[in-house]
């Protein structure tokens, strides 16, 4: 499993998530502590919203307790709305195109999970992403292949709608091959609003926890709370979360039905 964290408010340095708490998300890449495995350090990557509509991406395979070049950029860059990631790897090889956040356009996403039995069906998932968007398949992760699934099924009109009708096609795609498990813990991002989505198939949906910081303005989102502040709340298996500006707003969420019967 993955550990990830992210931001949307006011401009904050990035390391204020990412290298000063307690529990930052690089003490969290070898300490981990609500995960299957303490250390994630198979990778990171950063994605960051400034003055441009794109995200600005910085990804590695160091281990991100190794990289001094990730304190670097994180202490000096100051971001509306960021994604930080650290990576366990569940099969998909250690290489920078597999590591997240994944950015197309103006969207970016990072994911903690898996789809159970992917390997078995990798080349037919592969398969169902459109050629206008296939060139944009970098890696072998299913994170990355779940990401532009979801871009294809539309973003711009219904975000947490598209996750899952592409979750819903991996699903059904991996049931179909022995395996189907799903467990998700994702985040998608545009720069201007945050998603966040908790599920899982069985009991473990992975953690995700959330927070309103009001001395920096803004939003936390994070696999494991980062500090010991009293306002951390854990978000709900099987929950959607939208974050904008002070707002917060939650719904149901998990793989379209009708789909996963139409397999």
């Amino acid at each position: 499993m993955c550990r990830w964290a992210a931001w949307i408010g006011e401009p904050i340095y990035m390391e204020e998530l990412v290298t000063l708490p307690d529990h930052s998300l690089i003490h969290q890449s070898h300490a981990a502590s609500e995960c299957k495995t303490a250390t994630n350090g198979d990778g990171f990557g950063l994605a960051w919203y400034g003055e441009k509509p794109m995200p600005g991406q910085y990804r590695d395979v160091l281990p991100a307790w190794a990289d001094a070049n990730l304190r670097a950029i994180a202490g000096q860059v100051k971001a509306r709305t960021f994604l930080a990631h650290v990576r366990a790897s569940t099969g998909a090889a250690v290489s920078r195109n597999n590591c997240h956040p994944f950015v197309s356009g103006k969207w970016s996403f990072m994911h903690n999970g898996q789809i159970g039995g992917f390997d078995a069906v990798r080349r037919r998932a592969e398969m169902l992403i459109p050629d206008a968007l296939y060139p944009e398949r970098k890696g072998a992760t299913d994170s990355e292949a779940l990401f532009l699934l979801a871009l294809a099924e539309g973003f711009d009109h219904d975000p947490a709608g598209a996750i899952s009708r592409a979750l819903a096609q991996l699903g059904a795609l991996a049931t179909a091959g022995g395996g189907g498990l799903l467990r998700v813990s994702a985040a998608l991002s545009d720069g201007h609003s945050l998603w966040a989505f908790r599920y899982a198939s069985d009991q473990f949906a992975p953690t995700l926890y959330y927070r309103w910081d009001d001395v920096r303005g803004g939003w936390i989102v994070a696999s494991e709370p980062l500090d010991n502040h009293a306002g951390w709340v854990s978000l709900e298996p099987g929950t959607v979360a939208h974050f904008s500006g002070k707002e917060m707003g939650q719904a149901p969420f998990g793989p379209a039905p009708d789909l996963v019967a139409a397999e």
